[in-house]
């Protein structure tokens, strides 16, 4: 994790309220919705997004898609995806309680 990233490994990430994330027949992909347009998310992006649930950690992130994609290392491209998410305000540190 980055010096600079606003979480650790035991955050657990949930979308911002106003934000929907589904997947959209008609782009045939994850998308992230909201009041004034849409995001689509290819690839991986969309298989990181679907993975904040508001229960994973980023540590459970970045372990479920290990077992989902076997011998990659993904971590860095996920910290670093969920620090841009973060930065732009998509999604936001779960609160206890």
């Amino acid at each position: 994790m980055s010096e600079t990233a606003p979480f650790t490994d035991d955050t657990v990430f949930e979308l911002q309220r106003h934000f929907r994330f589904q997947w959209e027949p008609a782009q045939q992909g994850f998308v992230l919705l909201y009041p004034e347009g849409m995001v689509k998310l290819p690839g991986s992006s969309g298989e990181i997004m679907k993975r904040i649930d508001g229960k994973l950690t980023v540590r459970g992130i970045v372990e479920d898609l290990q077992t989902t994609f076997p011998g990659t290392d993904l971590r860095g491209d996920v910290i670093g995806f969920l620090e841009h998410v973060h930065g732009k305000g998509w999604i936001r540190p779960k609160q206890a309680g």
